[in-house]
């Protein structure tokens, strides 16, 4: 069974999800292309971090950075080994309940052109790709989607 929960992004096992997503995106795009928050930067009170585990073994993470009219959806990983379970349409399924509570009319997020399976699943739940939003440069390596509440 997979229980998604409101976590700090310091809870050690979360953390250590959020450094190898790090790495991964790291070594998949260009540093100016990497717009990943760290630990620190999810620790405020505009974004709402959660964790999926299964059992007491933290597999997986996300969050809702709340702007003004709009949720972005942030941190999105699964462990390896937690692939394919469910985990990440858990989390998204808890980030726009969370998004439907802030009254946010749109959830959107920026994701690289390489993560394929990412893409699959956020078109599963009802996104679309858009241009950029906020503060985000037109960069080679993104995709940016957007879904309607």
């Amino acid at each position: 069974m997979i229980i998604v929960e409101r976590n700090s992004p310091k809870d050690p096992q979360a953390s250590a999800l959020l450094k190898q997503s790090h790495a991964l995106m790291e070594e998949l795009f260009p540093p100016e292309d990497n717009f990943f928050l760290d630990i620190d930067e999810l620790c405020v009170p505009s974004i709402r971090f959660f964790t999926a585990r299964i059992g007491d073994t933290i597999v997986g993470t996300g969050a809702l950075s709340i702007k003004e009219g709009y949720g972005e959806v942030k941190s999105m990983f699964t462990s390896s080994d937690a692939r394919g379970k469910g985990i990440a349409s858990a989390l998204l399924r808890q980030i726009e309940d969370e998004a439907r509570e802030e009254k946010l009319e749109w959830l959107r997020l920026e994701t690289g052109n390489l993560l394929h399976a990412a893409h699959r699943v956020y078109e599963r739940h009802g996104f679309t790709r858009c241009g950029p939003f906020g503060d985000y440069p037109d960069a080679a390596s993104s995709i940016f989607m957007e879904k309607p509440l």
